[in-house]
């Protein structure tokens, strides 16, 4: 069975910056980071999206 993957962006430019493979159980709601953007040049949460 083939992996899915999803993507985290950032929410102040938007950029897809990070991917991830979230497990299939669990979760019910969107997972939400603090991570670096490369282009906005600092710590910015990061959502996932689809």
């Amino acid at each position: 069975m083939a992996q899915r993957k999803t993507a985290l962006a950032c929410t102040v430019c938007g950029s897809r910056n990070y991917t991830i493979t979230p497990s299939e159980k669990g979760r019910t709601e969107r997972l939400e980071v603090k991570k670096f953007c490369r282009y906005c040049g600092k710590h910015t949460l990061h959502k996932e999206t689809k």
